[in-house]
């Protein structure tokens, strides 16, 4: 719903005029695609088609779904040798698309959609007020009054999520069990995108990879742990299925480093991680969570030992171009969940699920390997902005300007 909407609306601001092809809607464009490849036969026949004349330049040329379609997908590749004058935008399916045999490799040029995250959430809810409002970095604690308001929105976005289908389900209903059953439909049809798509051998467990998730996040310690999954399941067996749901946007995954040093990716161990999912919402409707939770005061924020609030502080990182995420842990049971980098440092990030002020693993943290240096210290919590003892307070709903306000 999203990328088609987005092409549209984009078509209707930027050009003349637009042609729309929905491989998956209307099986017969395909044929379009069958006798051979040439662009300009094929612009003549859609032209034909739709009535109308394709210009250069002036007509976008959507191609939906086009996953469905392989030779049209192969089709860009001649278009961009033959024919570079014509417009062509595509939508589809990440898992399908980047599967497709004789993929076009160097001729299109992605861009990836995901979730809405917090910010975009309260613009789509006619807040962006409040977005302008942090965007500007407060340098102190905003008023309450607008503090209660955001955590309030950020409740509903814990349970509505960042799906476009189901934001504009909500917004056009305001009913958190419809929206439920909208992100149920989603569900459903990743599970059919994993049958679809995903190697026959590997099908099982990705599917059971994907169920496992909410119980693995709602442990005290959240790492990934295979035997969770059966007594029986190894890494190196499942290896392959994590990657495979990591390459198709489906999930986040988090890898443990020994210290908090660049490039953090050689102190990183591949077999201490934790996964997230994609979307706080998805993971509420997998996790069976009663959208009345966000009735009772700041449970919510607490509910399965705070998996929803660390799966949204990751998914709020990722939009913000951390691609790589990593934690730190030592035997003393003190864990820093989120430690980046930004412009050539380290930042650390813990993540309160409430209101605590415990800071105990970012002190262990820095008095490891702060000793002789100045180090940023960062926590994520339901609190206001706060800057005290070194340490920056980050409101969760104001996750995704980690670390900036850590250098103002």
């Amino acid at each position: 719903m999203g990328k088609t909407y987005i092409l549209k609306e984009f078509a209707k601001e930027e050009y003349s005029d637009y042609i729309y092809l929905n491989f998956d809607q209307e099986k017969h464009f395909e044929k379009f695609f069958e006798e051979n490849l040439d662009p300009e036969r094929i612009i003549k026949e859609l032209s034909i088609y739709f009535k109308k004349t394709i210009n250069p330049s002036t007509t976008l040329i959507i191609f939906d779904e086009i996953q469905e379609c392989s030779n049209a997908l192969n089709s860009l590749k001649y278009f961009c040798e033959d024919s570079p004058d014509y417009h062509i935008a595509t939508a589809g399916s990440l898992l399908g698309v980047k599967l497709t045999k004789g993929f076009p490799v160097g001729k299109v040029n992605f861009l990836d959609l995901g979730p809405m995250n917090f910010f975009e959430f309260l613009d789509a809810n006619g807040e962006s007020r409040y977005r302008k409002l942090l965007e500007d970095m407060p340098k102190k604690a905003i008023s309450e009054v607008f503090h209660d308001k955001l955590v309030k929105l950020l409740k509903y976005y814990f349970v509505i999520g960042g799906m476009p289908e189901a934001v504009a389900s909500y917004l056009k209903k305001g009913d958190l069990h419809q929206v439920r059953i909208v992100q149920q439909e989603i569900l459903d049809a990743y599970i059919l995108d994993f049958a679809k798509h995903a190697p026959k051998e590997d099908v099982m467990k990705i599917m059971a990879i994907w169920q496992s998730i909410p119980n693995q996040l709602a442990k005290e310690n959240k790492k990934f742990v295979f035997a969770a999954i059966s007594k029986s399941a190894r890494a190196r067996e499942y290896e392959t299925s994590i990657q495979w749901l990591i390459d198709a946007g489906l999930i986040l995954k988090a890898c443990n480093i020994s210290a908090p040093k660049l490039p953090l990716s050689a102190y990183s161990d591949s077999r201490s991680f934790k996964v997230f999912l994609l979307d706080i919402g998805l993971l509420g409707a997998m996790s069976n969570l009663d959208p009345r939770a966000l009735l009772d005061g700041n449970k919510l924020f607490q509910e399965f030992k705070g998996s929803l609030t660390e799966n949204f502080v990751a998914t709020e990182l990722h939009h913000n171009h951390f691609k790589e995420l990593y934690y730190w842990s030592n035997e003393s049971r003190a864990e820093v969940d989120f430690v980046i980098n930004f412009e050539g440092d380290v930042f650390p990030l813990e993540v309160k699920a409430g209101f605590s002020r415990n800071k105990k693993s970012l002190i262990v943290y820095k008095n490891k390997f702060c000793a002789d240096r100045k180090c940023a210290l960062s926590r994520a919590s339901l609190y206001n902005f706060a800057f005290e003892d070194s340490i920056v307070n980050y409101p969760l709903y104001a996750s995704c300007l980690f670390p900036k306000l850590n250098e103002c």
